[in-house]
C-alpha cells in the first residue's frame, strides 16, 4: 500500500473497505472509506485521524473456550485481521508476513503483541481447524471463530464488509472480505494504523516496534 486514495467524507456512511475474493478478483470495485491523517507516499501504514473503536466481539478461540477481544486485548498492542483458512493467497500472506516480522522483535515485545485472526467462513473454520492451520503460521497467533453475523457486524464497526461464503464458476468455496490489518493502540485501544494487502515483510518488520509501543509508524 505505497499510495491509496481514501474517500473521508464517506466514513462509517458506507462503512465498507474494499472487498478481496481470496483467489480472484476485487469485490465491487468500491474506494476504501476512512481518514488518513498524512501523506502516506512513502509508508505502508496508513495512520487514521479517527481511531476505530474495538469491536466488541466474543467469539469462541482455537481451544474452544469462549474469548472476549476487547477484554483480553485491553491495554495490549494488537492487530486484527478478518480472512479464512482455505484462502490460497492473500490471507496465508498476510500472516506469514505478521509472524515473520513478529520474530525480529524482542522476546518481551512479542509476548506483548497480540495478533488476532477473525475466520470469515466459520462454517468450515471451526476451532480445530482454525488451530491446526495457525499453528503452520505462529502458534501464538489467536484464532476466533463463532457466528457469521457476530464476527460479520463486529468486522463492520471498523469498516470492513465481509459476506457470506459462496462457491465460484469453478464451483470453489471462496469468502469476500476485506483484506486490512487494523493496529490497535496499548494506550488507548483505538484502531489507529491500517495496513493493506501489499504490505511487505520489511514494512512490518519496521513498523512492529513502534506498534507495540504506541507510536506512529
Amino acid at each position: 500500500m505505497r499510495k491509496k486514495t481514501f474517500a473521508a467524507a464517506a466514513l462509517l456512511a458506507a462503512a465498507s473497505l474494499t472487498l478481496t475474493a481470496c483467489g480472484g478478483d476485487s469485490g465491487d470495485g468500491a474506494s476504501p472509506v476512512t481518514v488518513v491523517s498524512e501523506d502516506t507516499t512513502e509508508q505502508a501504514a496508513t495512520v487514521l485521524d479517527k481511531p476505530f473503536e474495538k469491536p466488541d466481539l466474543i467469539l469462541t478461540d482455537t481451544g474452544g473456550k469462549k474469548y472476549d477481544l476487547r477484554e483480553r486485548t485491553a491495554g495490549r498492542p494488537t492487530l486484527v485481521y478478518f480472512g479464512y483458512t482455505h484462502c490460497p493467497d492473500v490471507c496465508p500472506l498476510t500472516m506469514s508476513n505478521i509472524a515473520v516480522a513478529k520474530q525480529k522483535l524482542s522476546e518481551a515485545d512479542q509476548d506483548a503483541l497480540q495478533v488476532v485472526f477473525v475466520t470469515t467462513d466459520p462454517d468450515r473454520d471451526t476451532p480445530e481447524a482454525l488451530g491446526t492451520w495457525l499453528k503452520g503460521v505462529d502458534p501464538q497467533i489467536i484464532g476466533l471463530t463463532g457466528d457469521f453475523d457476530t464476527i460479520q457486524a463486529g468486522a463492520r464497526t471498523m469498516g470492513i464488509s465481509i459476506e457470506p461464503s459462496t462457491k465460484d464458476e469453478d464451483g470453489k468455496i471462496v469468502s469476500m472480505h476485506g483484506t486490512q490489518v487494523i493496529a490497535f493502540s496499548p494506550k488507548t485501544d483505538g484502531g489507529y494504523v491500517l495496513y493493506g494487502e501489499d504490505t511487505t515483510v520489511d514494512d512490518y518488520i519496521k513498523d512492529l516496534p513502534k506498534l507495540v509501543k504506541g507510536q506512529n509508524p
